[in-house]
């Protein structure tokens, strides 16, 4: 089953351009990856600080392993100095797949 999944981000504002710059260098390798149907990153419009992924994959266990690869260490090594607050996470299924009742 299709797996996709929305991650707000919230950079503290005298990290802001080097969270940019890491979440921007993951999108082309994530891409690439086996079961990657797309990877998507915003900014808020309101808000320059907030960056927002839609992303879906294949399966959970693609989006598991895109958890562990190495592209994604630069920013994870140092989540907890570039976010003024922990990362917002939503793991959705398409609603037809949903049990009703």
């Amino acid at each position: 089953m299709v797996v996709s999944l929305i991650a707000t981000l919230t950079a503290r504002p005298e990290t802001r351009e080097e969270l940019s710059r890491l979440l921007t260098e993951q999108v082309r390798p994530t891409r690439a990856e086996h079961g990657c149907i797309d990877y998507n990153l915003h900014v808020d419009a309101s808000d320059p600080c907030v960056f927002v992924f839609y992303e879906n994959w294949k399966s959970q266990a693609d989006l598991d392993a895109h958890m562990k690869m190495p592209h994604l260490e630069p920013l994870l090594s140092q989540i907890d100095r570039l976010l003024a607050k922990p990362i917002e996470m939503w793991r959705l299924h398409p609603a037809e797949c949903a049990a009703i009742g």
